[in-house]
């Protein structure tokens, strides 16, 4: 289905009348709760996931297991959660990338992003960045694209994965900026990061999140942030937006959902822990340290599925515009 505003309003309707799975008396009982994060470990994804599972196992009284389940850009993962039953005991962690960016990439995403999901709340965001290995010529965004200019289609970058919202970010400049880099592909940040620090490529897109330890040690050099405004932990990077690609100024955005069809008691307890977990000084402290960002707000499930829906169909004109259209292998 063709996500618009008028079938995200219908999408929305549907999925509020839905019939609910019960809940199982005092959930939860029976089993571990099992956390997906859509990317391999040392992901942005992985990173929050685990940081947010001794919170809520400690808060439920069962164990959070975290299960790395990458690929295609996240979509792999989602679609397990999709399909897992509704019974509480399989959550994921609903992504930019999968939820966000998948539906205006791919024509056949096996989900929909909206009528197959439980969302159940935003837990914040990290810009993305341009990286580039310390010891690299390119000092600024300026010279990046100069020499993407004089060797069209040589400079590549690696992203998380073909249709990830840093693949999306690689190919928005390529149209913004009138030159063609080569997107390198792989599983999730971590193997990226790792050939790029090898030689093998010369740049990535990349969450921020991933990258701290890099920055700090000074391994990588940050070449543009995609933040509104310049970020307090690194204010020596600029913003794309400051270097003349306001277009770019984005974030990957991390909350926590279910299947369709969970109960509302149990939705309504996850959010009700969640909003615990993520407000406790040892979790906001971790979250400053690793540059994830709170929302405005907390998001109720209805205001969390809302904005999925609603970033999926601003992305979708982004998406055609640099000419992104993808098949899931």
């Amino acid at each position: 289905m063709k996500l618009t505003r008028r079938t995200l309003l219908a999408a929305s309707v549907a999925t509020l009348a839905a019939p609910a799975v019960k809940a199982s008396p005092g959930w939860p009982t029976k089993q571990p709760i099992k956390l997906i994060a859509t990317f391999p470990p040392g992901g942005t994804a992985d990173t929050i996931s685990r940081i947010l599972a001794p919170k809520l196992s400690a808060a439920l009284g069962q164990q959070v297991v975290v299960e790395n389940k990458p690929g295609a850009g996240g979509t792999i993962g989602s679609d397990l959660a999709a399909k897992a039953a509704p019974d509480g005991y399989t959550l994921v962690i609903s992504h930019a990338s999968p939820l966000g960016i998948a539906p205006g990439i791919y024509p056949k995403l096996p989900y929909n992003v909206v009528t197959d999901f439980t969302h159940v709340t935003l837990i914040g965001h990290t810009p993305n960045v341009l990286i580039v290995p310390a010891d690299s010529p390119y000092k600024t965004l300026a010279d990046y694209i100069a020499d993407a200019k004089a060797k069209p289609d040589q400079i590549a970058f690696g992203s998380s994965g073909i249709g990830s919202n840093t693949h999306l970010m690689g190919e928005l400049l390529s149209s913004e900026a009138n030159i063609k880099l080569k997107h390198i592909p792989y599983k999730g940040s971590a193997p990226s990061l790792q050939d790029m620090l090898a030689g093998v490529i010369p740049s990535m897109f990349d969450p921020i999140t991933t990258n701290v330890p890099h920055i700090n040690s000074g391994k990588v050099k940050l070449v543009a942030v995609s933040s509104e405004k310049r970020i307090d932990l690194y204010p020596n990077a600029p913003t794309f937006a400051e270097q003349g690609f306001p277009k770019l100024t984005t974030s990957t955005w991390v909350g926590v959902s279910g299947p369709k069809g969970m109960a509302p008691e149990v939705t309504a307890k996850l959010y009700e822990e969640l909003q615990k977990a993520y407000k406790a000084p040892e979790v906001v402290e971790r979250f400053k340290e690793v540059v994830l960002l709170p929302g405005d707000k907390a998001m109720t499930p209805a205001e969390y599925t809302n904005f999925i829906g609603e970033f999926a169909i601003l992305w979708a004109g982004v998406s055609k515009a640099a000419g992104v259209q993808l098949e899931l292998g």
